[in-house]
């Protein structure tokens, strides 16, 4: 367990948090706000604790300098309609631009720093640009799980110069993966979905060692249904992958964790909305169709599974979940996790929004925003935003 807030004297300091608000925009604001929503109960802790609050975020990829697509005047915007009162964005990140509007905030003021990847610095993780990033600030808190697996200046370098502790949705995110992880109340599912196998080989691998059940559904379900001879037509697989996916069948079963694959599936000749669409089982897909979502036995070979589990972890859906037509299974998926009573945490933004589409997801014991960081964690590697952080 890490520092948290508590532990901090705030009142009147000038706390540097960083926060992971690298979300979509589009026409020049806002599209997902979950990632900023995510960082609000640290922020108003801070506020009531009478901090001078100074936020900080990258925000894409900006190539070797300032990029205006790239600036965070939309984020600051949306931050103080949700906060209900004005942020400051300062117009740079270091320097004595962003020095002065650290400098005017009030107790329980809120600023938001520009881009931190405006300087290459950042990602480099440059001791002096991390001593100036450190000069705007009394204290450190980190509430940006999302960007924890990097060891940039704004997440590892400024940590070793200033008192730091974790952030509540920082502090939520460790709490709820090492619940199912560390120690899970079994049985235990484990869910994966997504495009590739090769994304997520490594998770695939310790998930098989560590859970009763395994559930592969999506794009690395074919990979698997192709490893045991299944001739999928033109369904998207990876067939260099073949022998990594009987290695972790191999693992599954010295580990006594059973491994359920799909049996149906929504098939069409194209990922269209429109396309003409059906149910067949994986056997029988019709020459140059491929599958672009499961079908109602798998999902009802999933609930049969998912019987009596108490702890489940799932990442990445089990379809084309962008197009309507191919997103059902996905969302069936969600439903049964909302009424099996285990506790499940949901990583992967587009299983994060399969269970709010469906209304569900306070029925969840856990949202992660954390993305690739969820996936480095999952695999057992070590994060050096969480590492850098003194123990509680």
């Amino acid at each position: 367990m890490k520092r948290g807030l508590d532990r901090l004297a705030v009142l009147g300091q000038r706390v540097f948090v960083r926060v992971d608000f690298n979300v979509p925009l589009k026409d020049g604001k806002v599209r997902d706000d979950t990632r900023i929503r995510a960082a609000l109960p640290t922020i108003d802790a801070l506020r009531r604790g009478g901090a001078r609050v100074v936020l900080a975020t990258h925000l894409g990829h900006p190539k070797g300098g300032p990029d205006p697509q790239l600036s965070l005047a939309p984020v600051a915007a949306r931050l103080s309609e949700l906060l209900g009162a004005p942020v400051a964005l300062a117009p740079d990140s270091v320097g004595p631009a962003a020095e002065a509007v650290v400098e005017g905030l009030a107790n329980g003021a809120v600023a938001l720093l520009e881009n931190t990847r405006f300087y290459p610095q950042e990602e480099q993780n440059d001791p002096a640009h991390a001593a100036r990033l450190a000069k705007l600030a009394d204290l450190y808190v980190n509430d940006a799980f999302g960007a924890a697996h990097r060891a940039h200046a704004s997440t590892e370098g400024i940590a070793r110069l200033l008192p730091s502790a974790a952030g509540l949705h920082m502090a939520a995110e460790l709490s709820a993966l090492e619940r199912a992880l560390a120690d899970p109340v079994r049985p235990f599912a484990a869910i994966i979905g997504g495009a590739k196998a090769s994304d997520k080989i490594e998770v695939l691998k310790r998930l098989a060692s560590l859970a009763d059940v395994l559930l592969i559904g999506g794009g690395m379900g074919n990979t698997f249904l192709h490893a045991r001879g299944v001739n999928l037509q033109a369904s998207l697989l990876e067939p260099d992958l073949v022998e990594t996916a009987r290695d972790v069948d191999e693992i599954a079963a010295r580990a006594h964790c059973r491994v359920v694959l799909p049996v149906d599936g929504v098939v069409a000749a194209e990922a269209s909305a429109g396309a003409e669409r059906r149910t067949v089982p994986v056997s029988e897909i019709p020459p140059g169709w491929r599958i672009l979502d499961v079908g109602p036995r798998t999902t009802a070979a999933y609930g049969e599974a998912l019987q009596g589990v108490k702890t489940v972890l799932w990442n990445g859906p089990m379809g084309v979940y962008e197009l309507a037509p191919f997103a059902e299974g996905t969302n069936r998926l969600a439903r049964l996790l909302a009424e099996s009573g285990a506790f499940v945490v949901v990583g992967g933004g587009d299983a994060v929004a399969a269970v709010q589409a469906a209304g569900v997801a306070d029925k969840m014991g856990h949202l992660s925003t954390g993305g690739g960081a969820t996936l480095e964690f999952v695999e057992g590697k070590i994060l050096p935003g969480v590492a850098v952080l003194p123990d509680a």
